[in-house]
């Protein structure tokens, strides 16, 4: 193991942080009471690391495509490639912040490959994005590990410092009830310096290749996270996230404006490109004054308690007697506006995944209440959903709300599960021909590669069409039918009885693409149906079932 902060650490780093923070995200979700108890932090923080760890996965692709046989990328580099990632992944309250302590540590590496003065400049940009800062948070920890750091002798190496590091974040967490009233009731830490204190575990590991001694367990004995959690008065009703293109002086007009608004306001960043977090009771609003401030995109709001909760604060008139409960209702996750109408004319309530902007926990959760049903069944519809759907799945659950999640893979797979949905069977019934009916559909795309790259298919260039048969590429083509076909052949070489084909709004001639294919699978494979389906802005090219 690398005993200094080089390229290689970083990129081994990344990839522990994730996979600590997937196998704790349940755990840190469960503690989450501060500053809402929406249960989601160990999730944001997951899918803000994830995204960082993605972009440092892509220096090393380009480097070693661009560069063959030299020396691997800076560590400069790549610090800054993974606090952009976090920038532009960033999730939630503690996400952000993390953004911002990665932006702060990437600095000082750059300029001096300084570990210590990085984690001061970390904390101290973490704690200026934050409107309002709030002792026994994440910020705390983060204050606690640079100011411990910093007492390492001056020849310490980065294993030295960053196990000091550590050890300060620990201790300054376990002293967080006693820092925020509302930790102290629920009996647990912040959630968000919980999170933090396993990224920098996960750093440990990385240079030293032995973990630290962990927290002990922080799980409450009864669940933080409950209808009128003892967090707060009733907080704003939505949470507003988007990232921004502006200048640093509208930045800090928006800053005043959002400040205004509501609470939870973290705007971090910079050179032009920032991530906004405010929590807001007017949703549009905030979103007006990013305009004003800038370009705003990647816009997404998540209403955190949409059903009323008796005092009437964000729900219904109390006189109002809320609708009677459907039975059974099915959640769908879709990565087209054609295919959530078509579910959605099936009965299904329906979540748009637009591409680089998968939904969030809290949006999933929104859907579950919306279906108003006792029981759902969540169809995630991509691998990279898991956690999330999980997050989602377990709040709906202490909310009341029966939930089977069916880890389907793809959206051919939600629909061939949609298919065989009945409400009238008894829901662990329905659930297991669900499964069964996802399970036994096979799946597959058609991408087209954004650089040269090896795949399991050999090398591919730019603008190649990319067939991916169960997420890995199997042919490299430059034309889509004869590549669609050419998956379809070895889809179909192992049998099938039924074949979807979903096409993009941006696939050149999708019609006669899909009469091609059609025409193909029936002369070809004589016993095979096929059904084509338009995906609608923001599918991918082609997604292929075979059932």
């Amino acid at each position: 193991m690398p005993q200094n902060l080089d390229a290689a650490a970083v990129r081994i780093w990344c990839a522990l942080a994730l996979e600590a923070l997937g196998q704790e995200r349940e755990e840190i979700d469960a503690i989450n009471v501060y500053p809402i108890a929406d249960g989601d932090t160990g999730t944001n923080l997951y899918l803000t690391v994830e995204s960082a760890a993605q972009a440092v996965e892509a220096v090393f692709v380009a480097h070693e495509t661009q560069a063959a046989g030299a020396d691997g990328p800076a560590v400069a580099d790549v610090m800054r490639s993974m606090a952009h990632g976090a920038l532009i992944g960033a999730r939630g309250n503690s996400g952000t912040i993390l953004a911002q302590l990665l932006r702060g540590l990437a600095e000082r590496i750059a300029a001096a490959d300084d570990l210590i003065g990085g984690l001061r400049r970390a904390a101290l940009l973490a704690r200026e994005a934050v409107a309002h800062p709030v002792e026994g948070t994440i910020l705390t920890v983060a204050t606690a590990a640079a100011d411990t750091a910093r007492e390492t002798p001056p020849d310490a190496d980065a294993t030295a410092v960053a196990r000091a590091a550590y050890e300060g974040a620990k201790a300054a967490l376990a002293a967080t009830p006693g820092q925020l009233a509302v930790l102290g009731r629920a009996g647990v830490v912040d959630a968000g310096g919980r999170g933090l204190l396993t990224v920098l575990g996960a750093l440990v590991k990385a240079l030293s290749g032995e973990a630290p001694a962990p927290l002990a367990s922080v799980r409450p004995a009864a669940p933080a996270l409950t209808t009128g959690a003892p967090c707060a008065d009733a907080g704003p009703a939505f949470e507003v996230i988007y990232l921004l293109e502006a200048d640093d002086t509208a930045v800090a007009r928006l800053r005043g404006r959002l400040d205004a608004l509501g609470e939870s306001l973290v705007i971090v960043g910079g050179d032009g490109l920032w991530n906004v977090h405010v929590h807001v009771d007017d949703a549009g609003a905030a979103v007006e004054a990013g305009v004003e401030a800038g370009r705003p995109y990647r816009i997404r709001i998540t209403h955190f308690d949409p059903v009323a909760d008796g005092d009437g604060a964000h729900g219904t008139d109390r006189d109002t007697a809320p609708p009677e409960r459907t039975q059974r209702a099915v959640v769908v996750v879709l990565p087209g506006e054609g295919l959530a109408d078509l579910c959605g004319a099936a009965g299904a309530t329906t979540v748009l995944a637009r591409p680089g902007e998968p939904p969030a926990s809290g949006e999933l959760v929104d859907a579950i209440r919306r279906a108003h049903a006792r029981e759902v069944v969540l169809l995630p519809n991509s691998a990279e959903l898991r956690h999330t759907a999980a997050a989602a799945v377990e709040q709906a659950r202490g909310e009341g709300i029966r939930v089977a999640l069916i880890p389907t893979r793809a959206a051919v797979q939600g629909i061939a599960a949609l298919a065989v949905h009945e409400p009238e069977r008894r829901f662990d019934e329905d659930v297991v021909a669900m499964t069964a009916a996802a399970g036994a559909t096979r799946y597959a795309e058609l991408a087209v590669a954004e650089r040269q790259s090896w795949t399991s298919a050999g090398v591919c260039q730019a603008g190649d069409v990319l067939g991916l048969i169960d997420g890995d590429v199997a042919v490299i083509g430059t034309d889509v039918t004869a590549t669609a076909t050419a998956v379809l052949d070895r889809m179909l070489a192992a049998g099938g009885e039924l074949v979807t084909l979903i096409l993009g709004q941006d696939v050149p001639d999708a019609a006669e693409v899909g009469d091609q294919l059609e025409r193909h699978v029936r002369d070809a494979y004589l016993a095979v149906d096929t059904v084509v389906y338009e995906g609608g802005r923001g599918s991918t090219p082609l997604l292929i079932g075979v059932e």
